[in-house]
């Protein structure tokens, strides 16, 4: 079994909601406070030392961190949720998983701490990584058809990174009227019925 560390709220939930997805048993532990020095931090930082969630122990007791590679290792065991292998909607999973780990998530990363990277020019640096992350979005919307799902009539693991996504900035409201596409779909993937008990866990309900 699987033994998932995370907080809720936080990117963790994107693995937490794939691995319900898989229907792959997990244990949940919760070292919220762990960006903080204290007990939660050191627990985790013994299994990852760049202190970051989601960690996923395998079985084995080995360490996977990054919720593409995750989503990755998930997908070799559940390939009913990735799209066939050699087709365009592949290699489009691809493409989109790896554009968001690359492009979208980093701007939270410099918006959400900017005093990690600048002293001067704080407000800056958040104006701009929100800016951008909300050009992302609109990107996004524009490749999107009216499919149920981003890739088709079929859920895939890359659903698990919208219901999060659409809780944090720029919030919900600005995806209900800038990218609606975007949001029906998220907001699809969030009412799945094995996905329930981890969205409102990590409070990924539509407000």
């Amino acid at each position: 079994m699987y033994t998932l560390y995370g907080a809720p709220g936080w990117g963790s939930a994107i693995t937490e909601l794939m691995l319900c997805l898989c229907r792959e048993p997990y244990h949940w532990v919760d070292v919220e406070g762990f960006d903080q020095p204290g007990a939660q931090r050191d627990r985790l930082m013994a299994l990852n030392p760049l202190c970051q969630v989601p960690t996923l122990q395998k079985t084995d007791g080995s360490i996977i961190t990054e919720s593409a590679a995750i989503a990755l290792m998930l997908a070799d065991r559940n390939p009913h949720l990735i799209p066939a292998a050699g087709s365009a909607v592949r290699d489009r999973f691809y493409h989109w998983l790896v554009w968001l780990v690359a492009n979208v998530y980093p701007t939270f990363t410099l918006g959400d701490y900017p005093e990690r990277w600048t002293q001067q020019g704080a407000a800056e640096l958040v104006e701009s990584s929100d800016r951008y992350r909300e050009r992302c979005y609109l990107w996004l919307e524009g490749q999107l058809d009216n499919s149920a799902y981003l890739l088709g009539d079929n859920v895939t693991l890359l659903d698990a990174y919208l219901p999060p996504l659409t809780c944090w900035k720029p919030r919900q409201s600005w995806f209900a009227t800038q990218t609606p596409t975007l949001w029906a779909i998220a907001q699809r993937v969030s009412r799945r019925e094995e996905l329930k008990t981890v969205i409102e866990r990590n409070g990924l309900q539509a407000a």
